[in-house]
């Protein structure tokens, strides 16, 4: 260190310190010649997530300001920041370091350091020989070597907050399948704290045997004896191990419920990740119920892992301990205690694949009970309407017989071998008494404190025992519950690398090449050599018949599907090659039915962008035509939206829809029939804003009503998944056959020359 970095020419400043009073204070050198940098451009929060960007940049990996669930102008927590490194498909952890261990620290790549302030720096080199650490302005280019600051500098601006970040390896937990062996990884991640709470078993453990070995000290010789100094002993013996035993179990307890929040934290959290993760198609094609009850299998392995198996491993320690002092006070009393144990353990296993049949013959029972529920709590409103309720009564009826009898099966399976463990166990904890009193009778050596202290002993040890032959049968349920579990969590993810993928800034210039698709299942192609394609900013109309493909075109072009052959591109870019959550970001989608969450109509317009304000959500509900009768509602943009938006109407809701696709003012717009179920108000309202939404963006826009397309700029005729031809509507009228079949269909009552049709009548039945 020079004279000028002296600690006594080095007072910490009086004021909040940053990145740049670090570099100003930073020590003169080769290291630092010409390096000064200024601080970091923009507030200082900026400068956390422009060091997150820069490491994960290191990597491989671009993450955007949007996927960070932090309001701009917030400052962003070590957990947050993390949370968007992994959903960028980066390694990332949050911890705490001292300088010593800063310095040691060998990081594949930059090291991002949170400051005091808010801020943030990049160490992108550490020297241990020296004692100092590079550190570099995330504002400044990736080529810039940063600043030599040594630990008396740092520590002024910096109290050990850090965020390493480093590619995902192969290995990754999240891409592997759900089973009992990932469930074993995920527990061993806890040996710390498990290890404290083994030391803390086996203390306990010992602290056992001390009363019952007191016991047949007090027996034996001081009663025989009337010794009382030595009953003053064992009286304060007893206390101490008394008050010992009491506070370990209190720490031990705690230490349990720790690891037992840890795993139920993590389990939930892997869950719905990786339920998230599923394509569509998986949603569509599979039982909602089936869905709700597999997953509801997680709770008995939550259950297990954190309650019987976690108990019964710190009984069977308490066993290893307990057992050794057993064979010293009585063989043959052991001997017989181990005997019953091993006994029970066989039935339950002789009877482990009948209940397992049987409890399979009852999970696909349940599964068909529950989606009835499911469905009908869904259609609740087609229920009513159409007076189903006999109906779906009956069919719930049938679900519960047979549910109740798979049941009654499975109960009356498991009851054979509970009650043949019943009569060994009172053996255990009585018969074994009969056995000692025998031998205490015949055999002097066995004295009557030590038969006392046997069955005080055996009684801690049978219960282990039983319990330990019972996991075997708590397991097969649990195996079969992670069976259930996997077969909606271990389907194939829309990607395996969330996180790769380019991120174009989109035009909205869309081209498709000779695409051909066909749905999983299906013996006829949806698309067949389909080619076209539209400049950025284009409105364009999609129409057929139904079935032709006109909303495969559009869930193709959001990644719904990516099992296509042709190409599709979006300004040039193979739709493959983009980032999946950047794709799907850069869209804008409204359906003709659209869901809306349980809350205000503020948090459902900004739902996919929780950072922005009041005056964005109004700037949208206006673009979408939804103020008008959002400021007549009681609270406004803070008006409660309960489940299923009852107090909304149709119109309204679409409204609202169209609002939360504008809010983050897309290149590329959707609209999949979401004009159709409208009233006729309601749909012009919607139609006369589609100029003004569709002004510097690209549209596309499936209808059935050909009246509201009149106005695209193109329109795509397709039927029976093929192009039929593409044009204005003026064209399509006078060549394409098809649209003009359509159009005057549609249309018809708009011909005053053509003579009046016959009046429908409704079909009579006999």
């Amino acid at each position: 260190m020079t004279e000028a970095d002296s600690p006594s020419q080095a007072e910490p400043p009086r004021r909040p310190v940053s990145l740049a009073a670090v570099r100003e204070a930073a020590p003169a050198g080769p290291a630092s010649a010409g390096s000064a940098a200024d601080a970091p451009r923009g507030r200082p929060v900026d400068a956390r997530v422009l060091a997150v960007m820069a490491a994960a940049r290191y990597h491989g990996a671009e993450l955007e300001r949007d996927d960070l669930r932090v309001p701009m102008g917030e400052k962003p927590s070590p957990a947050a920041l993390v949370e968007w490194a992994r959903n960028g498909g980066l390694w990332a952890r949050a911890t705490k370091l001292s300088w010593s261990s800063l310095v040691a620290l060998r990081s594949p790549g930059p090291v991002v350091l949170l400051l005091s302030d808010g801020s943030a720096a990049l160490m992108v080199k550490a020297d241990p020989v020296r004692n100092i650490v590079w550190l570099r302005d995330p504002a400044r280019d990736g080529d810039d070597m940063g600043s030599a600051v040594d630990e008396l500098r740092l520590r002024q601006v910096w109290a050990g907050e850090t965020l390493l970040i480093r590619a995902e390896r192969a290995g990754n937990d999240d891409n592997e399948p759900f089973s009992f062996a990932w469930l074993a990884r995920m527990v061993w991640v806890e040996k710390a704290t498990l290890r404290d709470v083994v030391a803390g078993s086996v203390v306990l453990s010992m602290l056992t045997i001390l009363p019952p070995m007191l016991v047949m000290i007090v027996v034996d010789r001081v009663v025989t004896y009337q010794s009382f100094s030595t009953l003053t002993m064992m009286a304060l013996i007893l206390g101490v191990a008394a008050f010992y035993e009491t506070y370990l179990g209190f720490v031990r307890r705690k230490l349990i419920l720790v690891v037992a929040t840890r795993l139920d934290a993590k389990l939930s959290l892997h869950v719905f990740k990786r339920l998230l993760r599923l394509p569509i198609d998986f949603f569509e094609r599979t039982q909602t119920g089936a869905i709700l009850f597999q997953l509801g299998q997680i709770s008995k392995v939550r259950d297990f892992l954190t309650g019987r198996l976690l108990t019964t491993m710190l009984d069977f320690i308490t066993l290893l301990v307990l057992l050794p002092v057993l064979f010293w006070i009585n063989t043959t009393l052991t001997w017989l205690v181990v005997a019953c144990a091993v006994l029970i353990a066989a039935i339950i296993t002789l009877f482990l694949r009948p209940v397992r049949r049987a409890f399979a013959r009852w999970s696909e029972a349940e599964v068909a009970k529950n989606t009835v529920m499911v469905e009908s709590v869904q259609g609740i409103r087609t229920v009513k309407s159409l007076a189903l309720e006999p109906q779906q009564r009956d069919l719930w009826d049938r679900r519960v017989a047979e549910a109740a009898g798979a049941r009654q099966d499975l109960g009356r399976i498991s009851n054979w071998p509970q009650t043949l463990v019943v009569p060994i166990e009172n053996f255990m904890q009585r018969g074994v008494l009969l056995v000692g009193a025998y031998l205490a009778i015949t055999h002097s050596a066995s004295s009557t404190g030590a038969l006392i202290a046997f069955m005080m002993l055996s009684g801690r040890v049978a219960a282990p025992l039983v319990s330990l032959a019972k996991l075997i049968e708590d397991m097969e349920e649990t195996r079969s519950a992670v069976a259930l579990a996997a077969g909606v969590l271990n389907n194939r993810p829309e990607t395996t690398t969330p996180g790769a993928g380019l991120r174009p800034r989109f035009e909205g210039a869309v081209t498709f090449r000779d695409v051909k698709f066909t749905y999983p299942g299906s013996p006829n192609p949806a698309l067949t050599d389909i080619s076209f394609e539209v400049p950025a900013g284009t409105t364009l109309g999609l129409v057929g018949r139904s079935g032709s493909g006109k909303s495969t075109v559009t869930r193709l072009l959001q990644g719904i599907n990516r099992e296509y052959q042709g190409a599709i591109k979006i300004d040039g870019a193979d739709l493959r090659e983009i980032n999946l959550a950047h794709l799907r970001r850069s869209f804008g989608v409204v359906l003709q039915e659209n869901f809306l969450f349980r809350g205000s109509i503020k948090d459902n317009i900004i739902a996919g962008r929780p950072g922005l304000t009041l005056n964005d959500a109004m700037r949208a509900a206006r673009l979408a035509g939804a103020e008008e009768f959002i400021e007549r509602m009681p609270a406004g943009y803070e008006t409660w939206i309960e489940e299923g938006s009852p107090n909304l109407s149709g119109g309204q809701r679409q409204r609202l829809a169209i609002a939360r696709a504008l809010i983050h003012d897309p290149r590329i717009l959707i609209l999949d029939e979401a004009t159709s179920a409208l009233d006729p108000e309601s749909e012009a309202l919607v139609n006369a804003n589609i100029q003004r939404i569709a002004h510097g963006r690209t549209m596309l826009i499936v209808s059935h009503r050909l009246s509201s397309l009149v106005e695209c700029d193109q329109i795509l005729v397709l039927d029976k998944g093929q192009l039929l031809d593409i044009g204005p509507h003026r064209e399509l009228v006078e060549r394409c056959a098809v649209y003009r079949a359509l159009w005057l269909q549609q249309n018809r009552h708009l011909d005053t020359g053509k003579a009046n049709l016959p009046k429908p009548v409704l079909a009579q039945g006999d």
